[in-house]
């Protein structure tokens, strides 16, 4: 596994504080979660085959990220590695840039414009049904939060899936365990999350999204297998990863931090920049 992936992840997570900050934005709760999965597939050497100097590289792995409100994780991965001027996080939410609120496709790296839950899923499987029928060897990843499992398109796509032998699709579930309104246990309980998925032919892998050594065990696109199975990774999560008043906190799927806060914040992160 690359060592600067450690790295990576903490420097996502500073990106997207100070966006949301700067912006008086929402959602970094989510956006933190998952920013050690963005570091495993984004950081140099990281699992996806992607090419910043050209973002449509026809042969470029593909990722869309469902839980397209928790944008910012995103933007400062593709804006650490490249695909756009690192300056231009500043623009994000701000009027006339590409960098919306949401992920937006006008982006650089950015294959699908998300925030409509449910949607990412769908289309991560037509582009991995499309690979297949063209004898192609890129891959797909796709991105979605625990909350998001209960938009039934997303259980229609864990259906056909496998119907089609999509064995180049790979699912990452950010299960924080935490959704707008509640805890995903309460709102509407998931569990047996594996069990279910399996009954539905997958091959499922349940691990701690925070190992970023598990993760990249995990998101060997590369060298995976041709098994006729696509595969879905549970990945444990904390909302708020790295923050500690952040942390299981349903409030910081609305909030943005004050001041005082972001410096709070900083401070604790910027300890992982030297570790």
């Amino acid at each position: 596994m690359p060592s600067n992936i450690k790295t990576f992840a903490a420097q996502v997570r500073l990106e997207a504080l100070r966006m949301v900050h700067r912006a008086r934005a929402s959602h970094i709760g989510g956006a933190l979660s998952m920013a050690d999965i963005l570091a495993v597939l984004y950081a140099p050497g990281g699992r996806l085959s992607i090419n910043h100097a050209d973002p449509r590289w026809p042969q470029r792995d593909r990722f869309i990220l469902s839980k397209g409100h928790a944008c910012t994780s995103l933007y400062a991965a593709l804006g650490l590695r490249g695909f756009f001027p690192l300056e231009d996080l500043t623009t994000y939410a701000q009027s006339g840039s590409p960098l919306m609120s949401h992920a937006s496709h006008h982006v650089a790296g950015v294959e699908l414009s998300t925030g409509s839950l449910g949607h990412g899923l769908p289309v991560g499987c037509g582009l991995a049904l499309a690979a297949k029928r063209r004898y192609e060897l890129w891959r797909t990843v796709v991105l979605l939060s625990d909350g998001e499992m209960d938009e039934g398109s997303n259980w229609e796509s864990f259906l056909f899936a496998p119907q089609h032998s999509l064995d180049n699709l790979w699912v990452v579930i950010d299960a924080n365990g935490i959704q707008s309104l509640g805890d995903v246990k309460d709102v509407l309980d998931l569990e047996p999350l594996a069990d279910k998925l399996r009954a539905f032919r997958w091959s499922v892998i349940e691990l701690d999204g925070h190992d970023h050594e598990a993760l990249y065990r995990a998101l060997d696109l590369e060298h995976a297998p041709m098994s006729g199975r696509p595969t879905v990774i549970i990945a444990r999560t904390v909302k708020g990863k790295g923050v500690g008043f952040m942390e299981n906190s349903l409030e910081w799927h609305y909030k943005s931090p004050s001041d005082v806060q972001l410096a709070e914040a900083i401070a604790g992160l910027e300890g992982d920049l030297h570790a």
